[in-house]
């Protein structure tokens, strides 16, 4: 059985935006290893769309960028969307009852998914189909935002905290 995972990069004020937070090489590293062991990923339609430019080549990527590329590009994807028609290589678009085809999944694979998109990640918290919270702390403050809980926060419980390279510190919780 899969462990479903929600983790983010976000502001101190809880806020997700991929161009306001810089990821620093050691941080960079450690997302390349964690795509690399994945299952796979589950993504909500704006993640998605955000994360299809990693299946553009571009000339003045770092040797690193590319490293992530490959791993995100042999990744497995599901794209839950009822307004996508069609989704790119090596993803699967889930746009009719989403909550067996998660559940299918979660039975399915074994390994970790990751669950990508802070809107997906509350209709899966809603179905108690989220295992695992890895809120990656950035020392910033946005005071505006997508919010990295998009509705109720679930009771959670502690497990980990980790400091992730530059200046990040992981929290990592579970249902309580």
């Amino acid at each position: 059985m899969a462990k479903f995972v929600f983790g983010m990069n976000q502001s101190l004020d809880g806020y997700v935006d991929h161009t306001e937070m810089r990821t620093g090489p050691a941080l960079f590293r450690h997302w390349i290893e964690h795509v690399r062991a994945l299952a796979g990923s589950v993504y909500g339609r704006r993640m998605y769309e955000i994360m299809r430019y990693w299946d553009e080549d571009i000339p003045e990527w770092s040797a690193e960028q590319r490293e992530f590329a490959t791993a995100w590009r042999c990744q497995p994807k599901w794209v839950v969307s009822r307004t996508l028609k069609s989704v790119g290589p090596n993803a699967t678009l889930v746009a009719d009852d989403i909550e067996a085809a998660i559940r299918g999944l979660k039975a399915r694979l074994a390994g970790e998914v990751a669950v990508s998109g802070p809107e997906l990640a509350r209709s899966l918290t809603n179905l108690g189909l989220v295992d695992e919270y890895r809120l990656y702390f950035h020392p910033v403050v946005l005071g505006r935002g997508k919010p990295f809980f998009s509705g109720p926060r679930p009771p959670l419980r502690p497990v980990a905290s980790d400091h992730m390279g530059e200046d990040v510190i992981r929290l990592t919780y579970v249902p309580a």
